[in-house]
């Protein structure tokens, strides 16, 4: 890949990106989901008063149309009155009111998952910049939004002209209509009216939802530089990991190296590998205490010569038994004779020396 493609953002965004971007409060959103669902809550609402609400508004309505002449406006009475007011239009008003709250957290929960963030209340010098202000205005994103409100305030009002068309008759009849029936009327217009505005709503919902998520996944893409110091950040730098890696296994060469002094025998390749084995009188099976090819090999065979450690040259037995065992393992079973007989070899040696 060319040098200058590491500063290109075409790549699709990590996990980490993701999570950053939803803990900043940056997350794709559509407004128009909202708007759905508040008109789902209306809608809703509107059926409800259209039950049993809808008398009770006419009953508190009828005493202030139908006989004013009989309302007190003295000052305790107006207090009264206001008091009654309040406490009617609560009353009604209630169910309406709790289904645009629960239609507020439910319109983002669809969208995204539960988020507490201060991000963005903090102040930014570029939300008061006349010049970021101008720019965000005539962006592509305005226009976009400008065009996305036009067309949806043709479709959803041609929509609802022709469902309310059929009725108009009944419009012209409203003014002569009972005070009874008059509520109805209203009612069963206005539930029209949402039902159409729901039904138009739906696709545009969903569209412009999809469309932001798109948005929204594009604006999270990274470039190739991004994901490698994305992946240093959260890795580590390579060459310190191998630096570390380095002073681990250095470390453990010198603790194993350690133990070499320890050893009962040292077996050979004679030049490429060393396996050195502790045994004491009680131990059930020989263990291995170091291991190691070439210059380690080599290391391991010094250190035995220098502590009076016994060194077998056995190639065969060299080379099974650095692939068959690891460190502070038992020798396996089927390489049991063979060590025996180099223990032994090895027990007998020391004998006639001491």
């Amino acid at each position: 890949m060319a040098e200058g493609d590491d500063g290109e953002k075409t790549e699709e965004p990590t996990q980490k990106k993701l999570d950053d971007a939803f803990k900043k409060g940056d997350i794709a959103k559509s407004q128009e989901v909202n708007l759905f669902f508040g008109l789902l809550a209306a809608t809703l609402g509107v059926s409800a008063m259209s039950t049993g609400m809808s008398s009770d508004v006419m009953m508190m309505l009828r005493r202030y149309i139908a006989m004013p002449h009989d309302i007190l406006v003295d000052e305790a009475s107006i207090l009264i009155l206001t008091k009654q007011i309040f406490m009617g239009a609560g009353a009604v008003l209630f169910l309406p009111l709790l289904l645009f709250m629960v239609a507020g957290v439910a319109g983002n929960l669809v969208q995204h998952k539960p988020l507490m963030t201060t991000e963005k209340i903090k102040p930014k010098l570029n939300k008061i910049s006349l010049f970021a202000g101008a720019k965000r205005l005539f962006s592509g994103q305005s226009v976009a939004n400008f065009l996305k409100g036009l067309f949806k305030l043709v479709v959803v009002t041609s929509l609802i002209i022709w469902a309310v068309l059929p009725d108009k008759e009944m419009l012209n009849q409203l003014m002569t209509a009972d005070l009874n029936q008059l509520l109805y009327i209203i009612l069963d217009m206005v539930i029209k009216v949402f039902i159409v505005a729901l039904v138009a709503m739906a696709p545009i919902a969903l569209a412009d939802y999809l469309y932001q998520k798109a948005t929204w996944m594009k604006k999270q893409r990274m470039s190739i530089k991004e994901i490698k110091d994305e992946y240093k950040q959260m890795e580590g730098d390579p060459l310190i990991k191998g630096k570390i890696r380095q002073l681990r296994m250095e470390r453990a060469r010198g603790r194993m190296m350690a133990e070499v002094p320890n050893a009962a025998v040292v077996i050979t390749n004679p030049t490429h590998y060393a396996v050195a084995l502790k045994y004491d009188e009680g131990m059930p099976v020989p263990i291995c205490v170091a291991k190691g090819v070439d210059a380690v090999a080599l290391r391991i065979r010094e250190v035995a010569k220098d502590n009076n450690v016994t060194i077998v040259e056995n190639p065969p037995l060299a080379r099974a038994l650095y692939a068959s065992i690891e460190l502070e393992e038992e020798v396996p079973g089927e390489h049991f004779k063979a060590v025996a007989q180099v223990i032994g070899y090895v027990m007998r040696l020391k004998g006639k020396m001491q």
